[in-house]
């Protein structure tokens, strides 16, 4: 009779789980740490245009179009490209305060319709002091 050894049968095993919650701890403790900043996130590549810079208000709604098409109110993404999504957006961030002047800051390469689409939603929302921004025009 042949008496089997088990022993040698038996493979060492990795077991990963463990290694896996530690990564999700760290990616949830480098999410939550991180601080964002719109200017630094979005680039804009402002159209040019000659004339005094108006002063803005310190209350401003800043509204921004970047060169895809995308909004974003004050820090706020809007979820999609249309104009029910954006007056969401506007809604959230400004309230039902109508009268607070508004700075759209669409990128030089934005498609037209998208700073129509902009101007289409502030319209129905009902603001009337809506300023584009510009860049200087570069000095030769």
């Amino acid at each position: 009779m042949r008496i089997r050894d088990h022993r040698a049968d038996d493979e060492p095993e990795i077991n990963l789980i463990p290694l896996i919650d530690v990564i999700l701890v760290l990616i949830i403790f480098f999410v939550i740490t991180t601080t964002f900043d719109t200017r630094s996130v979005l680039r804009l590549q402002l159209p040019q245009a000659t004339g005094e810079p108006p002063k803005t208000p310190p209350n401003t709604l800043s509204v921004l179009v970047n060169a895809d098409g995308r909004y974003f109110v004050q820090d706020r993404e809007a979820l999609r490209t249309d104009v029910e999504s954006l007056k969401r957006t506007i809604v959230d961030v400004a309230g039902n305060d109508r009268d607070r002047p508004v700075l759209l800051r669409a990128d030089g390469r934005t498609p037209h319709q998208a700073v129509v689409t902009a101007y289409d939603a502030l319209g129905q929302l009902g603001f009337r002091q809506i300023m584009i921004a510009t860049a200087p025009e570069p000095r030769r």
